[in-house]
């Protein structure tokens, strides 16, 4: 494979091409967020990093690239949930439509794409079959969450594969999406959170404020080092509580329990409640512990500029490395 990755952001589809083993290379990567590119060039110096809007690709300049693959992950903000779901008409949707315009000039053979749930309901996701269907490729969609690989964490993604006729899958294509991979056994059970915990980590600059401590409590997903289930990490983690991501605590599962019973019984506003709540060492999860559940390498690494809040906001936009490497080998 000779690969285009395109909005590389900091070089998960990277790292996931090298996790799924098979011969080729990263040929050119295509980023606009200067920050990204900061921390992919830094894990990645021998890679060409275009830093564009791929708005301004031609047919021209990714036909000189002599790629045959495409991998990309759009921009979700068009599709989820939380969002205002303006789909197509929302302009953050405009450079992959893009794409799909210049397909039919492109010398590409496969393509793998990511994006969020609910993307498969959309008008976007309509163009890009019609696209793929009428430029001669075979497709399939997936809807694949991390806990299929017995990864701890929670990130329900829409993929789609697609081969350029007559070149077919090894598996049998079905119209529906499939919520699993061809040839992969699904895990009983997912390793515990222990295990991508770092060691003799100085927690202080990861400790929930007081005021989270007395406002949000309530809504907090906390996870112990027992603990084989996590909440999906967004962008916006570390900012705001509520479906953002999960924090931990040293503590037991059941003294926490005991805790925040008592705690349910108190005034917010009391000292002895905060002092309480403060007895819980509830932490935010690193940046690098984020990392590891989102199956990136222990060689991944932020340069020393990048500050905790922005590792945050670019992991919360990259993807789950291993489910993809494993999507690589069938494509």
């Amino acid at each position: 494979m000779q690969v285009l990755e395109l909005y590389s952001g900091i070089g998960g589809m990277h790292m996931a091409f090298k996790e799924s083993g098979k011969p080729g290379c990263i040929k050119a990567a295509v980023e606009i967020n200067t920050t990204a590119n900061s921390i992919y060039k830094y894990n990645f110096p021998d890679t060409k990093l275009l830093n564009l809007n791929i708005e301004g690709l031609t047919a021209d300049t990714i036909n000189q690239l002599e790629v045959d693959t495409i991998l990309m992950s759009p921009p979700c903000q068009p599709f989820t949930r939380n969002g205002k779901q303006l789909d197509m008409e929302d302009a953050r949707s405009d450079s992959f439509q893009h794409i799909l315009h210049l397909l039919p000039d492109l010398a590409i053979k496969n393509v793998l794409i990511e994006n969020v749930k609910g993307f498969e309901q959309s008008e976007m996701r309509n163009l890009l079959i019609k696209t793929l269907t009428e430029n001669s490729f075979t497709y399939q969609e997936f809807l694949l969450t991390p806990y299929q690989f017995g990864i701890p964490n929670s990130r329900l993604r829409y993929y789609c594969l697609a081969k350029k006729q007559p070149e077919k899958f090894q598996f049998e294509t079905r119209e529906s999406v499939m919520d699993i991979i061809p040839s992969h056994t699904n895990e009983s059970s997912c390793f515990p959170i222990q295990d991508i915990l770092e060691d003799d980590l100085e927690d202080c600059n990861f400790r929930l404020h007081d005021s989270t401590l007395k406002r949000r409590l309530k809504v907090l997903d906390i996870c112990y080092r027992t603990s084989r289930k996590s909440c999906c990490f967004t962008k916006a983690y570390g900012r705001f509580m509520q479906g953002t991501g999960s924090v931990f605590t040293d503590l037991d599962e059941e003294t926490v329990f005991e805790t925040l019973a008592n705690l349910g019984r108190m005034d917010p506003a009391s000292n002895d409640y905060l002092d309480l709540a403060q007895s819980l060492n509830l932490r935010f999860f690193t940046p690098h512990e984020i990392a590891k559940l989102m199956g990136f390498p222990e060689t991944f690494s932020f340069p020393q500029d990048i500050s905790n809040r922005q590792k945050y906001m670019v992991l919360g936009n990259s993807i789950n490395v291993k489910v993809v490497s494993k999507l690589i080998r069938q494509l």
